[in-house]
């Protein structure tokens, strides 16, 4: 049975996202930190993760790019997720004695009108099935939690509101991560990091080299270097494979223009 790890509790958004890519039929791994994640993999521990990179409201996941830069997987997929927001309480907990919301301060931010119908006290917690988890087994009768409903039936709290978050354009997007290259899929993305010369005009002409090859970036996302102040790489997403003679020749072209390349992945794209 494939093992796949994820950051978080069981019956977190990731663990859908692994159901959504790999079926129910695995053997999962919940960790607490996503550095954890990175590491059960590159150490064999898991054969896979689930990891989020962007959120359609919120933005890029940070951290996920750091580990990228620095991390020896490989991206060999990727999983959208629908989040729909559920708010939970404690199956002996009365509604009206409700004064507090635990939840992941990104799933507070993507609920605060609800929140602030309900006149609910928001209180960050570290992972959103985890909140609905601490409140299921310390017996909390005073605080909701806002998680999936696949984590309040997993912790046996009852669903107050279903649906709740402020947006139907909640989507995050997962990518999966192993040690192995996949195969040439039918729709192809390829995922990478590059730097550039601290000169004007550098980005310019990295981002020409994909325009004259007739390439489409799909996504661009900038990270400090951390080495020296006010200085970046640069993440980018664009359709094709590494196979494809274009894209090969496209790489060649960047080399000339960059300080530094590194090749995340190609793989098959739910999103392109």
């Amino acid at each position: 049975m494939v093992r796949v790890s994820f950051q978080g509790e069981r019956g977190a958004y990731s663990e859908e996202a692994v159901i959504n890519f790999f079926g129910n039929e695995v053997d999962f791994l919940p960790l607490p930190y996503l550095s954890d994640v990175f590491r059960s993999v590159e150490s064999s521990s898991s054969d896979y993760a689930v990891v989020p990179i962007e959120n359609s409201l919120e933005g890029s996941v940070s951290e996920t790019y750091d580990l990228l830069l620095n991390s020896s997987v490989k991206i060999v997929g990727e999983s959208i997720l629908r989040v729909r927001h559920c708010f939970m309480i404690h199956p002996e907990a009365e509604l009206s004695g409700i004064k507090e919301v635990w939840s992941h301060p990104q799933a507070l931010s993507q609920c605060r009108k609800f929140i602030e119908k309900m006149k609910l006290k928001p209180v960050p917690f570290y992972d959103t099935a985890g909140s609905a988890k601490a409140i299921s087994e310390k017996g909390i009768l005073t605080a909701g939690a806002i998680a999936s409903c696949r984590a309040a039936s997993f912790y046996n709290l009852k669903v107050v509101e279903k649906g709740i978050e402020d947006s139907e354009n909640n989507f995050t997007r997962f990518i999966v991560i192993g040690t192995k290259e996949v195969k040439k899929g039918q729709n192809n993305k390829t995922s990478l990091i590059f730097g550039t010369p601290h000169s004007p005009g550098s980005l310019y002409r990295a981002l020409k080299v994909f325009a004259d090859s007739g390439i489409n970036l799909t996504k661009i996302e900038s990270r400090p270097t951390k080495a020296k102040p006010w200085e970046y790489y640069f993440f980018v997403d664009f359709v094709g494979n590494v196979d494809d003679q274009k894209v090969k020749d496209a790489l060649e072209e960047l080399k000339k223009v960059t300080t530094f390349i590194k090749l995340l992945g190609s793989y098959p794209a739910e999103l392109v």
